[in-house]
């Protein structure tokens, strides 16, 4: 039995929305596959906002953001908005290799023209010495694996602790990540790929986004896991 097969029976595969162990290798149980959805192919290129947009949604027309576009395979709900809450909150760090496995699959056209170089959009260090881990950043370094790419541990840090900005308008949600990241040192000339678990109205990669080109940088992407639907904010 090889080192992989040996890992297996120890840790056998489990579903990262519940926990449940899988009859062989995968991500979802029976009773939550069906509940994962994809984000629908009609949105806006800018943001990936979904819905019929000419040119780009109204946020993205208004106010330009500083990343060139922005993707996500799936919508916060159900199964996979769960099995980022075990990730993030639940005390569930493992969860990081199964979900870039997973963003991977599902985000590989997105990918194909994305940044190899990966970034995580960090965490405060106070919110980080509560949760013990920085779960972009865990995606981030797998996801690298997976794209044959460069995981750029302190390219970026959060110098604001701003809070959970869930319950916030858009503009509540922009003037409390302002000026919240610094690019420790200089990202001239990189390209970089942000990275987070999950893209709502955009204010913090928009504000991650600057930091990155204020500092030089020549281009940023995001990928996210989820999309929120910003229609039950």
């Amino acid at each position: 039995m090889g080192l992989s097969g040996l890992l297996d029976v120890i840790f056998p595969p489990s579903c990262v929305a519940c926990g449940a162990v899988l009859p062989a290798p995968g991500h979802f149980c029976e009773a939550c596959q069906p509940e994962v959805e994809r984000l629908p192919r009609r949105c806006c290129p800018r943001c990936s906002e979904p819905g019929e947009f000419q040119g780009g949604c109204p946020r993205c027309l208004a106010r330009p953001p500083a990343f060139c576009r922005a993707f996500a395979p799936f919508t916060h709900q159900g199964a996979v908005a769960r099995a980022i809450h075990r990730f993030k909150y639940e005390d569930h760090p493992e969860l990081a290799r199964p979900l870039a496995e997973l963003l991977a699959g599902f985000a590989a056209d997105f990918l194909e023209g994305a940044p190899r170089l990966v970034a995580a959009i960090p965490l405060h260090e106070r919110r980080f010495r509560a949760r013990k881990y920085d779960q972009a950043m865990l995606l981030a370094v797998e996801l690298s694996k997976r794209v044959d790419g460069g995981a750029a541990r302190e390219l970026l840090v959060r110098t604001k602790d701003t809070g959970r900005q869930v319950g916030l308008s858009d503009q509540a949600r922009e003037a409390n990540v302002a000026g919240a990241f610094a690019a420790v040192g200089s990202a001239a000339g990189l390209s970089v790929l942000l990275l987070d678990d999950v893209l709502t109205t955009g204010a913090t990669a928009r504000a991650a986004a600057s930091a990155l080109l204020d500092a030089g940088a020549r281009e940023v992407q995001v990928l996210t896991l989820a999309r929120a639907d910003l229609l039950s904010l």
